[in-house]
C-alpha cells in the first residue's frame, strides 16, 4: 500500500477553497497594510495599483492549486510578478511574519503550517533578489 494512501490532501485538511478563501483574505489584508514591507517604494506603489480583490483572487487560487485544489492558477510566475520590486530577505522575513500571524489567528495545526510554510519557502529563490543578482542587475 501506497504511504499516503488514505491520507487526504493539504487542501482539504485546510477545508478547500472557502476556508482557504477567507484565511488569504485576512493574509493578504495583512500583506498590503504591512509598513515593513511597504518601507519599499516599489511594493508600496504596487500595493496602490493593484486591486485588493483581484490578488486576493489570485493567492486563492494559486495556493488552492499549490495544495492539492482542483484549481489552477492562472497568474504571472512568480519571478515575473516579483523580479521588479526588489524584495529584500527583510521584507520576505515580515511577509513570512504576516504569514504566521494570519495562520496562528485562524488556529490552523501546526503539520498544515508546516506544509504551507514549505510551500511558501519554494518561491522564495523567485521572488527575493540576493545580492549577487542585486549585483548583476545594477552593472
Amino acid at each position: 500500500m501506497h504511504p499516503d494512501a488514505g491520507k487526504s490532501s493539504l487542501y482539504d485538511r485546510l477545508g478547500g477553497v472557502y476556508s482557504i478563501a477567507t484565511v488569504i483574505d485576512d493574509f493578504i489584508d495583512r500583506v498590503m497594510a504591512d509598513s515593513r514591507l511597504n518601507a519599499n517604494p516599489l511594493v508600496d506603489e504596487a500595493h496602490h495599483r493593484v486591486p485588493p480583490a483581484g490578488f486576493k483572487y489570485l493567492v486563492t487560487e494559486m495556493v488552492c492549486w499549490a495544495t492539492g485544489g482542483p484549481q489552477k492558477y492562472s497568474g504571472r510566475s512568480m519571478s515575473e510578478s516579483h523580479s521588479h520590486l526588489k524584495i529584500t530577505a527583510r521584507e520576505w522575513d515580515a511577509f513570512v511574519d504576516d504569514l504566521q500571524q494570519t495562520l496562528d489567528q485562524f488556529a490552523v495545526p501546526a503539520p498544515e503550517q508546516a506544509e504551507i510554510k514549505a510551500i511558501v519557502d519554494s518561491t522564495r529563490p523567485d521572488i527575493v533578489v540576493d545580492s549577487a543578482r542585486a549585483a548583476s542587475s545594477q552593472s
